[in-house]
């Protein structure tokens, strides 16, 4: 979707069009692997650097444009979200000081992008998913306002045909219905790119899907959404179904989704990852396409692939093929899509290292790989691995291993064995894989500093007082390049550092709640408020949507009147006509309205489905915060 000129495959003239084109890049594909024109001898590597822009309270802030602007690089461009950017990197060869000098291209890069947000009041935080992201930054109001992007999300919805749901379960549960694509905008990730030899390209890419698993379980930044606790990598669950076009059917049918690990080895070419994906998935997009890809590389030039790469580019493989042309020259990479941004530009660049090191160092047995191990192995690897991170055992090598010592004992020496082989600097081997062993070593990933502290820090503080708190220490740590196994915990005493204006309703609101059915009796609500010792409680309807609601002073006053109403249903009792607020409320003018109607809380609904409700137990705990507990009492 990078294309400038993508658009949505809309009449039966063009989607022809664009599956003989297809067809035709598919043989020139094959024409150029049958005659060895791909470029060999030589490795590259290079990165997508993704991150977000917080403002001074560390919540997403709008402003990518005016950041990207005042950047004014070519190599910056924007994401999906007006608080996200991406920086692309050079290509640089794969050897010697590559990875230092890398890491220095980058931070330059960033310095520029970190000068130009503070400009604009703003500032850079590298992670898989921003803590502070919340319900309000994943509606369209926040998507970047470029014709690509509504083109992707009119894509996507229409294919989708209904809302998109989101079923994630860790230690919390989240389960949702979305109407846009907006929550793909919370992934943030390090996407690295390594150029392989077109002879080794099958061994190479089932090399990558089997250490996968164990790679991933040592990198893991991103266990929060919207303030629950979900998978290490939550990152990789929310990207898959943020964007799943599968529909829900009444009979059990496999289905691939257009994000997905894979589902088998390859065995003769990378043609055949591209065939299935053609076979597998529908054609959504096209361009302007003049080139006949067969045609020109029959006349000795190279061409561009451009429908096998507008179509690849909607299929979002962990670990991707890419077809490239550098200096005349064709070539195909694995992308790495599973590394997740952060927490510090030397921790991604030590998630390359090991990484690609692993890539260069696949033992001779490995190279017809389905002999020696099964894929659902692979897969059942990467999966465990982005639930539990460094808490993972894995299948591999005929053994059964803890993660911790995988790493230690078989995957750092094998990752150094690989980069030694390959021609990079010791002193550059030793320093970034001794980033990965203290990380292992500390038990200290990016998840599990982020987990650690945000059960602390929610003893004292408020769930949004702990995101934000969080996330300005990352901006922090991420400033300075430490990595993340050197970093120190948070106290709550640090809470004094952040703004924290409570501005709106969803930063106060709790979102736990206990609700009642219109048919259920009101002698049980009764005892629900006792055992509970709560005063009041929403109704729901069948379908999530707020009905009425009970308090436990309207509950006593009928009582007083007749004691048998204990009886009655809460249908026959409630309050129907419900004061309520919206998630994305001015607080300060919702505490006027509970003032001025009376009311001791205000249930949060968003199209009338019931998400939150504020109490005076909330509005009094922010006031106090904030030192206008008076202003409210008067």
């Amino acid at each position: 979707m990078g294309e400038a000129k993508v658009k949505v495959l809309s009449s039966d003239k063009e989607r022809v069009e664009f599956v003989n084109h297809l067809l035709d890049d598919i043989k020139a594909l094959e024409y150029m692997l049958d005659h060895d024109l791909f470029e060999s001898g030589t490795q590259r590597i290079g990165v997508e650097q993704e991150f977000c822009l917080v403002n001074k309270e560390f919540i997403p802030s709008k402003k990518a444009l005016e950041v990207l602007e005042s950047i004014n690089d070519k190599s910056f461009t924007t994401e999906l979200a007006v608080y996200n950017l991406e920086l692309n990197s050079e290509p640089f060869v794969l050897e010697g000081s590559c990875f230092r000098d890398l890491e220095n291209c980058i931070l330059e890069k960033m310095a520029k992008a970190r000068k130009a947000a503070k400009e604009n009041d703003t500032s850079i935080i590298t992670t898989g998913i921003l803590p502070t992201i919340s319900y309000t930054e994943i509606n369209e109001e926040y998507m970047t306002p470029l014709k690509r992007y509504r083109v992707l999300g009119q894509i996507i919805r229409n294919a989708r045909g209904a809302d998109f749901e989101l079923h994630l379960m860790g230690v919390d549960e989240l389960n949702m219905k979305h109407d846009c694509i907006m929550m793909e905008a919370c992934n943030t990730s390090f996407q690295v790119h390594l150029q392989i030899e077109s002879k080794d390209f099958v061994d190479q890419y089932n090399w990558a899907s089997a250490i996968a698993g164990p790679v991933l379980s040592a990198i893991t930044n991103s266990p929060l959404l919207l303030g629950n606790e979900l998978w290490s990598e939550t990152r990789l669950a929310l990207f898959r179904q943020s964007i799943d076009l599968r529909k829900t059917t009444r009979m059990p049918r496999k289905r691939q989704p257009r994000v997905s690990f894979g589902n088998q080895w390859i065995r003769e070419s990378v043609t055949e990852i591209y065939k299935d994906d053609i076979s597998r998935f529908t054609l959504l997009i096209t361009s302007d396409l003049e080139e006949w890809s067969y045609e020109e590389v029959k006349k000795g030039n190279i061409p561009d692939l451009t429908a096998l790469r507008l179509h690849n580019g909607t299929i979002y493989k962990w670990n991707r093929p890419c077809f490239g042309v550098t200096d005349g020259k064709p070539h195909i990479r694995i992308e790495n899509r599973y590394i997740p941004s952060g927490p510090t530009i030397k921790d991604e660049i030590a998630n390359a290292v090991f990484w690609i090191g692993l890539m260069k160092a696949m033992p001779d047995k490995y190279k017809n790989i389905w002999e020696v191990m099964d894929f659902k192995q692979a897969r059942a690897n990467f999966i465990k691995a982005a639930r539990f991170g460094l808490e993972t055992e894995f299948e591999i090598f005929n053994d059964i291993l803890p993660a911790r010592r995988l790493i230690i004992e078989n995957l750092l020496p094998l990752a150094a064995k690989g980069l030694k082989n390959t021609g990079i600097d010791e002193k550059d081997i030793k320093h970034y894989l001794g980033i990965i062993e203290k990380r292992v070593n500390n038990n200290q990933t990016g998840s599990q500093w982020i987990i650690h502290n945000y059960r602390e820090l929610r003893k004292d503080l408020s769930k949004d007082e702990a995101l934000r708190l969080i996330t300005m220490k990352m901006g922090e740590m991420g400033d300075k390049n430490i990595p993340v196994g050197e970093w120190t915990n948070l106290d709550s005493s640090d809470k004094e550092k952040i703004i924290n204006t409570f501005e709106k309703v969803y930063q106060v609101m709790t979102t736990d709640l206990l609700v009642i059915r219109e048919n259920d009796i009101l002698e049980l609500v009764i005892k629900i408020m006792e055992w509970r010792k709560i005063r009041r409680m929403p109704v729901e309807g069948m379908k999530g949507e707020l009905i009425g609601l009970l308090t436990k002073s309207r509950i006593e006053r009928l009582i007083e009147e007749d004691e048998s109403v204990k009886h009655k249903l809460v249908k026959e009792v409630m309050i129907k006509n419900v004061i309520v607020a919206e998630p994305d409320d001015d607080l300060d003018a919702s505490i006027k309205r509970m003032k001025r109607f009376k009311v001791g809380c205000l249930p949060v609904v968003k199209r009338n489905e019931l998400i939150g409700i504020i109490t005076e137990t909330d509005i009094i705990n922010v006031l106090i915060k904030k030192g206008n507990i008076d202003e409210y009492r008067s």
